[in-house]
């Protein structure tokens, strides 16, 4: 299967950053290497490329040419190099003998550190094991340092289990946290360590670090004492400082490393450039001097960009990515011998749009002509490539400190330029912008940097005198003109920037101008009338700046200004010449012709001309697509400067075309026209130099040589190699071979024994010949006599991934005295000394898989030869190799052609060029030209097909691809991977129609029995048969047979399925070359089993001739917990009747059911134990009758019970705290509750049986627990399971803390209620509402009082105490009866009278409202609400309601006699004994659940009390 490398700018919506390996630009200053090289046939590029590739690419390699000499002129230059040789010796063994010293210490230092972890990790477990007490290896020791120097205090200790370490100061603590970078603590390899930064005088004291662990402590102590120098405030004791030279970082000698690439990040993202770096000497406190520079020019730390030198490496970071970021990156290093630097480009891509298809954010926002309420914004368009052309931008300003964004511009601008007016003098501000397309609006702009609103006119008003050259005396014009009140008029208005959107008004401000706060008035006119017009009446100018927006087209106008101060206003300025608005300029013509040439294997450089009309150019926009594709990408977001342009991470071997746009203030251009297509691959040039010439065998008079190919072929094969050659003591080199070399080996005659020589080697291709390589060593022509063999070479690697690879190796040249049997390899890692042998036995092959690699790991390797004699000399180191799989690598594949059904081995690479091949190799031996396999190339995919496979082609097989970074691959076929594909290959060849489903069989209704079965494709042509027991069978009476090609379906309907039916079923298929068979053995018990369903289908279809249950009865529980009996019935009209039963008896439900709907149900309410039995729904009409029966007991009975238990507990509410007068009440209320459901109370954990202290009920809507006559026992955790077979709901309350004391506190309160409310005085009976009596008759008002003690009565009279008189007796009798007569009543006699009855428990109060007419008035009608009375018979009683005043439900107080009704109305609903709460009692959030119509209502069990507390318990979620 193809793999699909995605090229970078598929993946600009990822916000992760990649680096491209194909760009690394690095030039050194101070150094510059010149060779003598033969003579090239390679051509010189352009200037324009050559400086391109000087700013963006690897510098390509020169080739200077011969000059031919005389003989007296070589003789010269032999004397002079001689001469020049003799002096310049000693200085370079100098210097070779200090960069020896130099790099010995750091590989000592790296060698101790090594050996230092080598060792921490050989103790061994048994030590560990043991208990040690902590003990001092290395003790702490006193220093004496200088004040403002560091100090470092270090021990080493040990002990088991690890000790903790801790520090102390004079006994205290020491805390780095108090004194923030003042103390470092540090515990490395472990050496413990404290480190005191810049010592004062106050840190002299004893310091002491206490190691601690389980088996005990121990301590060391040492003394720091500081000093300070003399003449510092404080006396010395060791006199003066001594002065240590100083070292500028441009002393050190610094070579950079790891340099970083081409990098691409996203807007918002963060990425970080890192070039590691070694530093001699390397010095904590003196770090290098590095600068880094983006386009040229040197940034500078901020908030964007983080720069760090230390730690040998030297660190950018951008944390918040824009556009603006997007750049060349330089990075230049100071050193002793003069800079280094290094560059690479950095790509910012879009972040993800707004909205889709929104254009991308605007850059580079920038304030110019900056004055005291007025500056000019001015940005850059962005790239748009796919999205719909930018109609314009708005602009939003922020005051500083704020994140308020204000918009500037009502409508869009469709200029890169704003002038933003009317802000406050002194504020600072930052801008940004937003583009807009119909799509919708970009993500904004980075801001601006910070701009302050001041007049720059003064600081042009100041004039600075010097005296001396020493003192500066500032004088302002102010002081120079004088007082003057109304100011001078301005000068030279006119038009500094004039646009189709507005024109920008500017002046000189007037001379003198005075002291008073200065603004600026405006008028215009139309040039020509003189009708001068005011244009600013609603702002103060304080700049002289002023945008206008209104002018209308076509129209030319004159303006002029007048200066104002609280004096006056000036004349007025000279008009302006006229001024119109003018159409835009536009944005510049396309580009010209657009030429792209190869660069790198991941990038193309792309060279246009300038367009014709520049038009204030900004620069250019560059797209890509690849070739074939209409989608195009941009190559860049940045505008940029310059006519050619680096366009990266593409992908190698891809094809793709170009196009470019030039970019102004108005906007892009028209695209100029498309490149030509050009392939991905490095530019062609020379190759570099080889590199690891090694002797391969030597007779006395010849050697031979190998050495290893270029690292860069310069984009074309490698077609030659010229061996150069001179004696160790000469400088003349002579050629050895006049023809080219093709192959990596070579013999050199006709050499003096005992001669040391050396050998240079360079490669050509077509671009000519390339660099020569470095002399090898030193070689002495000696005949080897050795009877070991010579060194293997050519080492190479193949496969190489993050855990393993493929080294392969060449035979040595020299084999010794008997012939090689054997090779041993040994590895290592880069830098180190210590090789492992990897073979417990020589191989006799030359390849080795080696395995067990840390990935990213780097490795050498070297191979030694083995014969009966011993074992050779080892190969030539080889090239370190890291560990690491390429980018995109691919496995090879082993499949079977679905045409042809040949097997193959298939690879596609992940990159190639023009040159490469693909060289297929089995167990590391090229095939070559094989009749057994068949090799094909396209693009970047190779197969190779076996002719005919068998167990001969099993083996390794891998693939190289030629001309790459090491693409390779490898593939063992095994023997049963072979039968598999040859399985599939015959299968191919010998198609067989692939069946979804074999031959099966199907019951139908009336108990037809269909045999059927499914192909995955059929084609019309097909063609068919069906046997049974060895007989084909055809369609006929009582059997169809027919097939469906859409479906693939074949089947067979037998009407009649009888006893005779057992046997054998087998259908055969027939399409194409294509065959497929299936059989289905119907006999024994599986025949039974089908004969059985297909009479009962039969006898169900009978049944279904009249009524019938389509589906027979079974329950549901409604949500309020209804039980509801249902079934579906069919085949059903008006005249058919339906019944209910239970155990036989009829029952008639209250809504009759309606069969014609095709459903019925009965509903079961309040369902329990009572609703046990069997109950059966009948239905019948002339055409038959059909019975359905559901047996409600045993697991029927507790499936419906757990059935409403799931409801019950999923609505259970939280349980709710009760007091009552007998104790406290614990209650859930729920949808449905009956005692047969599975509910269990706990306390603490405990179950809760029901007894006279702990009482367990329930009723209709929840379940209950009471505690009576509660006590400190029964405090605790209270829960409710409630199970419904499957899962327990459980709600809990804790009735402890503050929850129990308030719940006693409240059940003592009830229970003192209750006794006085049994007790308290009140009015039984008696008394009416309304009394109407006429004038002169007698009233008697009589009640029955009760109450225990027995109530004091008090009558009433508008609120006034009635006494007893001779008009009016008031009686109370036997402690019952009370009563109050007025003889002869008159008018006055009208009015409320009361009655309050009262005892130490509380009370009654009742109010009657008396009317007395005279005779022969009409009798008045009783107020609204009331009964009317009749009127009083003389000596009579009024006649009470017939059903007397209901008692007042809540007692009231005894009030002390002086106080009236009224006062004792306020206090009539709180008892005498009980304290009235301060707060209400909460009610609970969720109230009693009302059974939903049409349930009928439910008897209770026991009175539900109201519910006042909810538990402390939060809510379930």
């Amino acid at each position: 299967m193809a793999s699909k490398v995605t090229p970078w700018y598929k993946k600009k919506r990822v916000s992760q950053v990649k680096t491209d390996y194909a760009y690394d630009h690095t030039q050194c200053v101070c150094a510059k290497q010149q060779t003598a090289v033969r003579t090239s046939s390679s051509k010189s590029v352009s200037q324009v490329q050559a400086q391109a590739t000087e700013a963006m690419a690897e510098p390509a390699y020169t080739i200077p040419a011969f000059r031919q000499r005389t003989a007296d002129e070589g003789t010269e230059e032999y004397q002079r190099v001689s001469t020049k040789v003799g002096k310049g010796l000693t200085v370079i063994q100098e210097e070779l003998h200090r960069m020896r010293v130099a790099t010995k210490a750091q590989v000592d230092s790296i060698a101790i550190q090594r050996e230092v972890r080598n060792m921490m990790y050989k103790k061994t477990d048994v030590l560990d094991d043991i208990p040690k007490l902590p003990d001092f290896l290395v003790a702490l020791r006193p220093h004496t340092v200088w004040e403002k120097t560091p100090v470092k205090l270090f021990c080493t200790v040990q002990g088991t289990p690890r000790p903790i370490v801790k520090w102390y100061k004079g006994g205290v603590p020491v805390d780095p946290l108090t004194a923030p970078g003042k103390y470092k603590i540090e515990n490395k390899y472990g050496v413990h360590s404290l480190i005191i930064s810049r010592c004062a005088v106050s840190d002299t004291a004893e310091y002491s670090a206490v190691a601690t662990n389980l088996h005990g402590t121990a301590t060391s102590k040492a003394t720091v004492t500081v000093k300070r120098a003399s003449g510092s405030g404080e006396s010395c004791q060791l006199g003066l400082v001594p002065r240590l030279t100083e070292i500028h970082p441009s002393k050190l000698e610094v070579s950079m490393l790891d340099r970083f690439f081409v990098s691409f990040g996203v807007e918002g993202g963060s990425i970080s450039l890192v070039c590691t770096l070694v530093v001699v000497p390397d010095l904590p406190n003196l770090p290098p001097l590095a600068q880094w520079y983006r386009d040229d020019k040197l940034l500078k730390p901020s908030k964007l960009a983080e720069m760090s030198v230390g730690g040998g490496a030297a660190r950018l970071t951008l944390p918040h990515l824009a556009k603006d970021d997007e750049g060349l990156y330089t990075l230049r290093i100071f050193t002793k011998d003069g800079t280094t630097e290094h560059s690479a480009y950095l790509f910012v891509s879009d972040a993800a749009p707004s909205a889709p298809g929104a254009p991308g954010a605007p850059l580079s926002v920038k304030a110019y002509d900056i004055n005291a309420d007025y500056v000019l914004v001015a940005w850059k368009p962005p790239n748009t490539v796919n999205e719909v052309a930018i109609t314009g931008y708005f602009v939003d300003r922020c005051e500083s400190g704020s994140d308020t964004w204000v918009q500037c511009n009502d409508a869009p601008v469709n200029v890169c330029k704003y002038p933003v007016h009317g802000l406050k003098v002194g504020r600072s501000y930052h801008f940004r912008v937003r583009a807009v397309n119909s799509a919708g609006i970009s993500r904004p702009s980075r801001k601006s940097d910070k701009v302050t609103a001041l007049d720059a006119a003064e600081s042009e008003r100041l004039q600075v005198i010097k005296i001396e050259g020493k003192y500066d005396i500032v004088i302002k014009d102010d002081d120079l003109e004088g007082y003057v009140t109304i100011p001078g008029e301005p000068t030279d208005v006119h038009a500094s920037e004039i646009f189709k959107s507005y024109v920008v008004l500017s002046w000189k401000p007037p001379s003198p101008r005075g002291r008073a706060p200065l603004w600026y008035v405006i008028e215009k006119c139309l040039a020509g009338t003189g009708a001068w017009q005011r244009i600013n009446t609603a702002v103060k100018l304080h700049s002289p700046r002023y945008p206008v927006f209104d002018l209308q087209d076509g129209q030319k106008y004159q303006f002029r200004v007048y200066s104002v101060n609280l004096y006056g206003s000036s004349e007025a300025s000279e008009p302006s010449e006229p001024i119109q608005k003018v159409d835009e300029d536009g944005v510049p013509s396309a580009p010209g012709q657009v030429v792209a040439t190869r660069n790198t294997k991941s990038s193309v450089f792309v060279q246009w001309d300038a367009p014709k009309h520049l038009k204030k150019l900004m620069g250019y926009y560059i797209d890509g697509r690849i070739a074939g594709s209409k989608e195009w990408f941009p190559c860049n977001h940045k505008p940029f400067k310059h006519t050619r342009f680096v366009v990266h991470g593409l992908i190698p071997g891809e094809s793709y075309t170009f196009r470019v746009q030039a970019v102004n203030v108005y906007g892009l251009s028209e695209e100029s026209q498309e490149s030509s297509s050009i392939t991905v691959e490095p530019a062609l040039a020379t190759p570099s130099a080889p590199f690891g010439i090694t002797l391969l065998s030597c007779d006395g008079s010849s050697m031979t040589l190998a050495w290893k190919s270029p690292k860069h072929c310069g984009g074309s094969k490698i077609n030659a190699y010229y061996i150069d050659k001179r004696n160790a003591d000469s400088l003349v080199w002579k050629e050895v071979n006049l023809a080219a070399v093709t192959e990596r080996i070579c013999t050199v005659d006709n050499l003096t024994e005992g001669t040391f020589y050396e050998f240079k080697v360079q490669a050509a291709n077509m671009a000519g010949v390339g660099v020569p390589s470095a002399p090898s060593a030193p070689m002495k022509c000696e005949a080897w006599t050795m009877e070991e063999p010579g060194p293997a070479y050519d080492l190479s690697f193949s496969e190489v991934r993050g855990q393993s690879l493929v080294l392969l190796w060449k035979a040595p040249v020299y084999i010794g005295a008997s012939a090689v049997t054997g090779y041993l390899v040994d590895m290592a890692k880069k830098g180190s000394s210590e090789f492992v042998t990897l073979t417990q036995e020589a191989v006799n092959h030359r390849y080795l898989q080696v395995t067990g690699l840390k990935e990213g790991e780097t490795y050498v390797f070297r191979v030694r030869s083995v014969n009966a004699a011993g074992v050779g000399k080892p190969s030539q180191l080889s090239e370190p190799i890291c560990a690491k799989a390429l980018p995109g690598t691919q496995e090879i594949v082993a499949g079977v052609d679905e045409e042809t059904g040949d097997v193959f081995l298939s690879f596609e690479a992940c990159e190639i060029c023009e040159t490469s091949k693909f060289v297929w190799s089995k167990n590391y031996k090229a095939i070559g030209e094989c009749p057994r396999v068949v090799t094909t190339d396209k693009g970047r995919t190779s197969r190779l097909t076996f002719s005919s496979p068998n167990k001969d082609d099993l083996g390794a097989y891998s693939v190289v691809v030629t001309d790459t970074d090491g693409v390779s691959a490898s593939h063992t076929l095994t023997e049963d991977a072979l039968n598999t594909m040859l399985e599939l290959s015959y299968a191919i060849r010998h198609p067989i129609i692939p069946l979804k489903h074999g031959l099966n069989y199907e019951v139908l209704e009336k108990g037809h029995v269909r045999f059927w079965l499914q192909a995955v494709k059929l084609s019309s042509s097909v063609s068919y048969r069906f046997i049974v027991n060895d007989k084909e069978v055809t369609s006929g009476e009582g059997i169809k047979i027919s097939h469906d090609v859409a479906t693939g379906v074949i089947q067979m309907t037998l009407d009649h399925f009888t006893r005779a039916n057992e046997g054998t079923y087998t259908v055969q298929i027939h399409d194409g070359k294509a065959k497929a068979q299936s059989s289905l053995v119907l006999v024994g018990d599986v025949f039974k089993a089908a004969l059985k369903e297909a009479e009962f289908q039969r006898k169900e279809h009978i049944r279904k001739q009249g009524p019938h249950f389509s589906e027979y009865l079974y329950f549901t529980v409604t949500e309020d917990c209804t039980v509801m009996l249902a079934c579906k019935v069919a085949n059903v009209k008006k005249e058919t009747s339906f019944h209910w039963y239970k155990e036989d008896d009829e029952i008639v439900p209250e809504t009759p059911p309606n069969v014609m709907s095709g459903a019925c149900a009965l509903p079961i309410p309040l369902f329990s134990r009572k609703d046990h039995g069997i109950y059966k729904a009948v239905l019948s009409d002339d055409r038959g009758k059909d019975t359905s029966l559901f047996d409600i007991s045993g697991q029927m009975f507790d499936d419906i019970i757990n059935a409403l238990a799931q409801n019950a507990g999923a609505s259970a509410s939280e349980l709710v705290l009760q007091c009552t007068p007998e104790g406290i009440r614990l209650q859930c209320y729920m949808n449905y509750y009956t005692e047969e459901m599975k509910t269990v109370w706990k306390h603490k954990e405990s179950k809760i049986a029901s007894s006279e202290k702990m009482r367990i009920g329930g009723t209709a809507e929840m379940a209950w627990m009471q505690i009576c006559d509660p006590s400190d026992k029964e405090k605790g955790n209270y829960s409710i399971e409630i199970s419904d077979g499957v899962q327990t709901h459980t709600r809990s309350f804790d009735l402890s803390g503050q929850a129990y004391t308030d719940a006693y506190e409240e059940y003592l309160r009830l229970k003192a209620a209750a006794f006085a409310e049994k007790n308290r005085g009140r009015v039984v009976g008696g008394l009416p509402d309304v009394v109407t009596i006429m004038e002169a008759k007698s009233l008697s008002l009589t009640c029955t009082v009760w109450g225990e003690p027995t109530p004091e009565v008090t009558w009433f009279k508008n609120e006034q105490e009635v006494a007893s008189t001779e008009h009016t007796k008031v009686t109370f009798e036997g402690g019952k009866f009370a009563s109050l007569v007025i003889t002869k009543v008159t008018p006055e006699d009208s009015g409320k009278y009361s009655i309050n009855v009262r005892n130490k428990y509380g009370g009654e109060f009742v109010e009657i409202t008396v009317s007395v007419y005279k005779q022969g008035e009409q009798i008045p009608e009783p107020k609204l609400g009331h009964p009317k009375a009749p009127a009083a018979t003389p000596a009579s009683t009024p006649v009470p309601p017939k059903s007397p005043a209901p008692p007042s439900k809540t007692p009231t107080p005894v009030p002390p006699k002086a106080q009236t009704p009224a006062s004792m109305k306020s206090q009539a609903s709180t008892p005498a004994s009980t304290p009235v709460p301060k707060s209400p009692t909460p009610v609970p959030k969720s109230p009693t659940p009302t059974p939903k119509s049409p349930t009928p209502s439910r008897s209770a069990k026991s009175p539900t009390p109201p519910r006042f507390m909810k538990s402390p318990t939060p809510p379930r979620k």
